[in-house]
């Protein structure tokens, strides 16, 4: 048997959806939990803890190396998927006589490529609200404080607007301060850098899921809640058919991955739909 066969055949491609679904998975945590910053901490704190998190998880060789492969891991996981389901149907383009698909298979597991073609809809457009904005579009205002300062000739004190910086600086935003490559901050006069600031993503999204600030908001809410309910059915048999694909089947072990598979299932799509519910009430 030739190699090209090898990789041709639809086990292999099952192992490769079966690693690709996988590691999505273990980026969905990561996600999650740099995204539960923008419900655990409030005010200014969740504000800096969420910019500074968005800034590393650009900006970190690692990470950036782990994005693209998960560029690569949806892409691919989505149309291997959509050939295996059209092989499928090839190998067999009438249906059986006599079935009872409810007594073989789960309700997920018949319907995963309706699931799965859900879910490719839901990430381009959460990259086209979002992943755009961060790292192609250019008016995305960077992170600043309002502060009171006191007039040093007496008098009313003045408010004052500073750029929170990487280095953790404030630095005085003025006419004498120009932005330069979405986040760089250089003296006009001189062209000098002198630091770099962080985009506020936090206000971004906080202002995203704000029926006061959007007037989609509501919309776009329940369509986020509705794709991590798809993802959710979607993740129910996929966990652990990713694992049985692997060949990692065992009558001691199997029981329990089902169980974190439905456990996981639950939670991250849920605590996903739980942040956007919550900023759209706030």
């Amino acid at each position: 048997m030739s190699i090209k066969t090898i990789l041709n055949s639809s086990i292999i491609k099952k192992v490769w959806m079966a690693l690709t679904g996988l590691f999505l998975c273990t980026f969905l945590v990561g996600h999650l939990a740099g995204n539960m910053q923008l419900i655990l901490k409030t005010g200014e704190e969740g504000r800096r803890a969420f910019n500074e998190y968005a800034y590393f998880m650009g900006h970190n060789p690692f990470i950036k190396a782990l994005s693209y492969i998960t560029y690569f891991s949806i892409i691919f996981h989505a149309f291997q998927g959509f050939y295996l389901t059209y092989q499928n149907k090839k190998a067999r383009p009438q249906g059986y006589a006599y079935s009872k698909p409810g007594a073989n298979s789960s309700l997920p597991s018949r319907y995963m490529a309706i699931l799965g073609t859900l879910i490719l809809v839901f990430i381009v457009t959460h990259m086209a609200n979002f992943w755009w904005k961060a790292k192609i579009k250019e008016d995305i205002p960077l992170h600043t404080f309002t502060v009171t300062v006191p007039n040093p000739m007496g008098g009313v004190s003045q408010k004052q607007e500073l750029y929170y910086t990487h280095n953790m600086q404030l630095i005085p935003k003025s006419d004498e301060i120009v932005v330069k490559n979405h986040t760089d901050l250089y003296m006009a006069n001189l062209n000098v850098k002198v630091a770099e600031g962080y985009k506020d993503l936090h206000t971004v999204v906080m202002d995203f899921f704000n029926p006061k600030k959007n007037d989609l908001a509501l919309a776009f809410m329940l369509l986020y809640v509705f794709s991590m309910g798809a993802l959710g059915f979607h993740l129910w048999h996929g966990f652990a058919s990713g694992f049985q694909s692997l060949g990692i089947n065992h009558k001691r072990y199997t029981p329990m991955i089902h169980g974190l598979g439905k456990l996981f299932a639950v939670i991250v799509p849920g605590l996903f739909a739980l942040i956007t519910v919550l900023i759209y009430l706030k």
